[in-house]
C-alpha cells in the first residue's frame, strides 16, 4: 500500500510539473487562467466575430458584447518580455498616436489650429468625466502628460534650437527643469499615506486553509508558513474584529461616520476612502488623474513641488520659443500676433506647440492656485467639496475660497503644518481601531 501511495504521489507531481515551468518571453497567463501565446492574440475571439457579423448585417451591437471585446483586447495586448509577456494598458496608447498627429494637422492652417486646440481640452474633459463616473483608474492622463513633456522637448530640439537663438546655458536650464519635473512626479507617485489594516491582509488566509507551495515545489494544504505566529495572528484578528465591533456599538455617531466598512478600520481625522483606488488615505486631498494616484499626507508636498517646477519650466520654454520664431516682439504680443508664422512648416509647428503648452499650463496654474488657497486655509479639496454639498463652509471671492474653519489656525501656522506633513512617525492603523 505504501508503494502504491508513493507511485500515485510521483504521478501527481509529474502531472503538476508543467504548471510550474517558467514562461518563455512570448507566453502569458490570460484572464481565464490558461497559458496563451502572443502570436495567437488575433485568434479565436467569438465576441469579435459576433460583433462583426451584427455590424455587417446592420444590426446593433450589444453593449455587453463591446465590453467583452474591449476586455479581450486589453488582456491580449502584450509585449514579449523576460519570464512571460507583459500586459500593456490600452489607455496608454491613444496619446502616443493622437497628440503628434493632431498637432501636426493643426500646424497646417490657422483655422485648423483653432479647431484642434479647442477640441483637445473638450475631449480630455469628456474622458475624465466618463472614467470618474465609472470610478475607474486610467493611465491616459499620465501617458498624455509624460508624452507631452517628451514631445514638446523633442520639437524644441528639432525646430527651435537649430535657429541659433537658444544658447547652451538656456538649453541646459530647460533640460534641468524637465528632469526636476520627472523626479518630482516620481516622488508624488509614491505612497500618499495609505491606511492599511494589518489584520486585513491575513483575513483571506486566516479564514480558511489555502493551498500553497512548499520549498520543494509541492502543493500542501494549510496556512502559509503555518506556525505559532500564524495562529496568534488569527486570534489577534478575531480579537480586533470583536473590539472594533464593541467600540462601534457603544460609540457616538462621529465614530460610526469614521468607520470604513470597505477597509474595515476606523479612519483617523481627515482621512477618507478613495473610491477609485479603493483604499483609505491619510489627509486625503483628492485623486489626481495626472499621476494616477491619490494626493495625501505623504506626497502632497511633492505634488506641489511638481506643479511649481512644471509651471516655471513651461513658461521658460514658451518664452524661448516665442523669442525665436517671433523676434523683436514681447511674449504676450507674439502669442496673439505673430505675422508670417505659418509661412514655413517649422515655425508653424513650433507656434502650435506653444499654444498647446499655454493651454496645459493655464490648466495646471488653476490647479496650483486652488492648492495654494486650500493650504493657506488648511483645508483639503475633499473637505471643500463636502462643505459645499452640506453648505457648511464660508465662501469668499465668488466661491474660489472655501473656509471650513475647522482646522484653520492662521496663514503662517497653516503653512508650517503643511511643511511638516509626513515628518511625524505614522501610527499603526490598528491603533485607530482600539
Amino acid at each position: 500500500m505504501t508503494q502504491k501511495g508513493s507511485l500515485k504521489a510521483v504521478k501527481k507531481n509529474k502531472a503538476e510539473e508543467p504548471e510550474l515551468e517558467p514562461l518563455c518571453c512570448c507566453e502569458y497567463i490570460d484572464r481565464n487562467g490558461e497559458k496563451n501565446h502572443v502570436a495567437a492574440c488575433l485568434c479565436d475571439c467569438q465576441d469579435l466575430d459576433e460583433g462583426c457579423d451584427r455590424w455587417i448585417t446592420c444590426k446593433s451591437v450589444r453593449p455587453e458584447t463591446c465590453e467583452r471585446i474591449m476586455d479581450t483586447i486589453s488582456d491580449r495586448l502584450r509585449i514579449p518580455w523576460l519570464r512571460g509577456a507583459k500586459k500593456v494598458n490600452i489607455s496608454i496608447i491613444p496619446p502616443l498616436i493622437l497628440l503628434p498627429v493632431l498637432l501636426r494637422v493643426a500646424s497646417w492652417h490657422f483655422l485648423l489650429g483653432v479647431v484642434v486646440l479647442t477640441s483637445l481640452p473638450v475631449l480630455a474633459l469628456w474622458y475624465y468625466y466618463l472614467t470618474h463616473r465609472r470610478k475607474e483608474q486610467t493611465l491616459f492622463f499620465l501617458s498624455l502628460g509624460l508624452f507631452s513633456l517628451g514631445y514638446m522637448y523633442y520639437v524644441f530640439l528639432q525646430e527651435v534650437v537649430p535657429k541659433g537663438r537658444v544658447g547652451p546655458t538656456q538649453l541646459a536650464l530647460l533640460t534641468c527643469g524637465l528632469f526636476l519635473i520627472l523626479l518630482a512626479l516620481y516622488r508624488a507617485k509614491k505612497n500618499p499615506g495609505y491606511l492599511r489594516n494589518p489584520a486585513g491582509r491575513d483575513r483571506s488566509l486566516g479564514s480558511s486553509q489555502t493551498e500553497c507551495l512548499n520549498g520543494k515545489g509541492q502543493k500542501t494544504k494549510g496556512f502559509p508558513g503555518a506556525d505559532v505566529t500564524g495562529i496568534l495572528n488569527n486570534r489577534t484578528l478575531k480579537d480586533d474584529q470583536k473590539d472594533s465591533a464593541r467600540l462601534l456599538a457603544g460609540s457616538p455617531t462621529k465614530v460610526k461616520d469614521d468607520w470604513c466598512a470597505k477597509c474595515q478600520l476606523v479612519r483617523p481625522a481627515r482621512a477618507w476612502h478613495c473610491r477609485i483606488c479603493g483604499i483609505c488615505v491619510r489627509r486625503l486631498d483628492h485623486h489626481c488623474v495626472w499621476i494616477n494616484s491619490c494626493v495625501g499626507e505623504s506626497n502632497h508636498q511633492a505634488f506641489i513641488l511638481a506643479l511649481s517646477v512644471f509651471l516655471l519650466t513651461s513658461v521658460y520654454g514658451i518664452t524661448l520659443t516665442l523669442d525665436t520664431i517671433c523676434r523683436d516682439r514681447s511674449v504676450f504680443t507674439a502669442l496673439f500676433y505673430c505675422p508670417g508664422v505659418y509661412a514655413n512648416y517649422s515655425s508653424a509647428l513650433s507656434f502650435t506647440c506653444v499654444w498647446y503648452s499655454v493651454i496645459v499650463t493655464a490648466g495646471m496654474a488653476y490647479i496650483f492656485l486652488i492648492q495654494l488657497i486650500n493650504i493657506s486655509y488648511n483645508v483639503t479639496e475633499r473637505e471643500v467639496q463636502q462643505a459645499l454639498r452640506q453648505k457648511t463652509g464660508r465662501r469668499l471671492l465668488c466661491g474660489l475660497i472655501v473656509d471650513t474653519g475647522q482646522y484653520n489656525r492662521g496663514f503662517l501656522r497653516n503653512w508650517h503644518q503643511f511643511s511638516t506633513l509626513g515628518t511625524h512617525p505614522l501610527r499603526d492603523p490598528a491603533e485607530d481601531i482600539v
